[in-house]
């Protein structure tokens, strides 16, 4: 078949779909909305609204694949077009656009071809067929732009043109949906059942992120019923990377899923009660000295499960032996004994937390007062008793502190230091540099991000979980660089270990903190349940981009399999030796090449903020219209920027510079290896290395064939 056919074939058919959204958008914006108080018709009018939205939505790209499928038993194929939002024809309510996400759908990305049957499956069991043409539509703002055939039956031909066309695009500042080019393995994760914890290994550029946000619009809409985004929740590296992926759930029609850092969330628990040291001074220390080596293994202890496990078995002790073990006396001859009182905290409050438990039995105490002192007639004489009473209860409650995290946190460390009133067990199970680090830095009221895992596992304890906190899906993106501690603190807040879990060890970079191997955090999750995936095929970036970053990386000696590139071959990696004079005008130059080749989005990676700052002055300077990215900034708008290396991680630009690739900022360790790939695997179509006169050991025995010394 010609090209030009299938084309004027779906010009046909769009022309055709339009004018049918088009006069039913019409109907339904011609219509009274309804605002009166009738149930029914608030329903109705709901669902309106809802149309209304799609259709207007729909009309820019409707659909963009096409599907023709025979099911058994049928005597011809019925062509299915797919799209981001499902539309019903409003004459026959038939399906005009089949929702990308409804089991018929899945047929169009797990066919890969063949003369094999083909299946999805139904509510009503497993479908099977035969397809006889798989089409990738391009459709923009109503117009149609291209037509691929991806399997034509008879002709039994794969292509992946359409991929290849679409991975070729230029970037912007946002995160786009993949609706269109799912692969089959990364559909496997987005159909998972609900109730599966699913980890997910995925090199850079393999899509993880975006599979992820597409397994939750997949699951509102498969489980539409029983889950709502408002008890969905996504944990992000920081805030810029919320701002970068914040189009790809709307353009999906998914609204009110809760986005944000694990500081800023667990900060909202502990509220105003705990003030934490700026990362940026620990993020600093660690990329730009030795000094964090020692101090990382007592970071790494404080987010492992062995300290959540000494954390509990703490609180436990406390809970046998915080209730006074002396009678409460109101007054003289007036006793509240205290095995009632004890009673109330381990069998009537039992199941309250630990602070709830304390606060109940303050109020029954007071009840007994006010009950005790209506049998006293004497008005002066129940005025002095009762203030006694209340001296009594304040002097009593000393005995019993009410606790805040923090503050229990605190006596916890104190008593470690000073080796008082603690078990063997526990002293012997927390290392003593543990200890003094942490007691230093209680004493200074500054805590550190690790500290932020425990005190909301203590918070709970105490309060227990605020139903907020009760999650009914959680994804955690970067999860290489959570410690298992935090894992398992969110484990605990889903419904039956529903989460995404995805990462890269290949990218964990603070390794102070994070995962050195997924078996840390396997033993978390209910090993019957928990699905394990490894996405190895990275479409982000160049062939040659990912070939040079895998020497790169193997320099680490990781346990991991390398990215396997889709072949899209692009420039070759330029390695650019410059002196400290034509440095900067070396960078203004490679810049305004990169711009004259319509590059939108281009990155100047230096390995440090302080370096990153004397360059965004310098090339200010030069009239370069550049901006400057920081720690803990909120919003990315594309563009000429400059970062720190470590902050690009999630990231993708059409071009990366990479600056000052010397052997004394990118050492052969695997901390710079790794640090020294995030940086590579941002690019997608062009990457420059600029180096001084010794350039990185890293770089040392590289494929000629991949570089261009310029």
């Amino acid at each position: 078949m010609s090209t030009q056919k299938p084309y004027d074939e779906e010009k046909v058919q769009l022309d055709r779909t339009l004018t049918t959204m088009k006069e039913h958008l019409e109907t339904l914006e011609t219509m009274p909305k309804y605002v009166g108080n009738n149930y029914t018709e608030q329903v109705l009018e709901g669902i309106r609204e809802k149309n209304r939205t799609d259709l207007r939505r729909a009309i820019r790209e409707p659909y963009f694949g096409r599907l023709d499928f025979q099911e058994d038993g049928d005597k011809e194929a019925v062509p299915l077009y797919i799209g981001k939002i499902g539309v019903a024809n409003p004459v026959n309510e038939q399906p005009m656009i089949i929702d990308w996400r409804a089991p018929v759908a899945s047929l169009f990305y797990s066919f890969i071809g063949g003369n094999e049957t083909a299946y999805y499956e139904s509510t009503d069991g497993r479908i099977e067929g035969n397809v006889h043409l798989k089409r990738y539509i391009v459709v923009r703002n109503g117009e149609l732009q291209r037509v691929v055939d991806d399997f034509e039956k008879g002709n039994e031909r794969i292509a992946d043109d359409f991929l290849l066309y679409r991975l070729g695009e230029n970037k912007d500042n946002r995160l786009k949906d993949i609706v269109s080019t799912i692969q089959v393995e990364q559909n496997e994760i987005i159909r998972a059942p609900r109730n599966t914890p699913i980890l997910i290994q995925g090199v850079a550029g393999s899509g993880k992120t975006t599979v992820a946000l597409h397994r939750l619009a997949y699951l509102i809409y498969q489980y539409q019923e029983s889950l709502r985004a408002k008890k969905m929740i996504i944990f992000a590296p920081n805030r810029l990377f919320l701002d970068y992926i914040s189009d790809v759930l709307p353009e999906l029609g998914v609204g009110d899923i809760q986005q944000t850092t694990f500081q800023d969330w667990a900060m909202s628990i502990l509220e105003d009660e705990v003030r934490l040291k700026d990362a940026r001074e620990s993020f600093a220390k660690w990329f730009e000295s030795d000094s964090m080596v020692e101090e990382g293994k007592t970071k790494r202890w404080k987010g492992s499960l062995s300290f959540m496990h000494v954390l509990a078995q703490y609180i436990k002790s406390y809970e046998k032996n915080c209730v006074p073990t002396q009678d409460f006396e109101a007054w003289e001859r007036k006793k509240l004994d205290q095995t009632i009182i004890n009673r109330w905290f381990t069998v009537e409050y039992k199941h309250y937390p630990l602070a709830k438990r304390r606060e109940r039995i303050l109020h029954r105490i007071k009840a007994w007062m006010d009950g005790e002192l209506k049998h006293i007639g004497d008005p002066k004489v129940k005025k002095d008793r009762k203030k006694k009473a209340t001296q009594q209860l304040n002097a009593y409650l000393k005995y019993w502190p009410n606790h805040s995290a923090l503050s229990f946190y605190r006596e916890l460390f104190s008593k470690l230091k000073k080796k008082q009133d603690i078990s063997e067990d526990i002293l012997r199970a927390i290392p003593s540099d543990v200890v003094q680090a942490t007691a230093a830095s209680l004493k200074k009221k500054e805590m550190e991000q690790e500290d932020l895992a425990p005190l909301v596992f203590i918070h709970q304890r105490l309060y227990g979980v605020d139903p907020n906190h009760r999650y009914q899906h959680i994804v955690i993106d970067e999860a290489q660089d959570y410690s298992p501690f935090q894992l398992a603190l969110l484990k605990n807040l889903t419904e039956q270990q529903s989460l995404t879990i995805l990462g890269d060890l290949s990218q964990s970079i603070y390794a102070y903190q994070g995962i050195k191997d997924w078996d840390e955090c396997k033993g978390i999750f209910d090993k019957s349940k928990l699905q394990y995936f490894e996405l190895t095929k990275s479409y982000r970036s160049t062939w040659e981009i990912i070939r040079f970053a895998n020497e790169v990386i193997s320099q680490a000696h990781l346990s991991i399999q390398l990215a396997d590139p889709v072949f899209r071959s692009g420039e070759k990696i330029k390695l650019v030796q410059v002196s400290e004079e034509n440095r900067i005008l070396s960078i203004v130059k490679a810049v305004q090449l990169l711009q004259e080749k319509r590059m939108n989005t281009i990155a100047l990676l230096g390995r440090t903020e302080a370096e990153c700052e004397a360059l965004f002055m310098a090339l200010k300077a030069k009239g370069i219209p550049v901006s400057l990215v920081q720690a803990e900034q909120e919003n990315y708008a594309g563009g000429i920027s400059i970062m720190p290396v470590y902050m690009s991680k999630g990231l993708e630009f059409d071009a990366v510079l990479l600056l000052d690739v010397n052997d004394q900022a990118y050492r052969k360790t695997v901390q710079d290896a790794k640090l020294l790939y995030v940086g590579c695997t941002r690019a997608l179509h062009e990457l420059w290395l600029f180096h001084g006169k010794t350039p990185s050991p890293l770089l040392e025995g590289i494929d000629e064939e991949l570089v261009m010394k310029v």
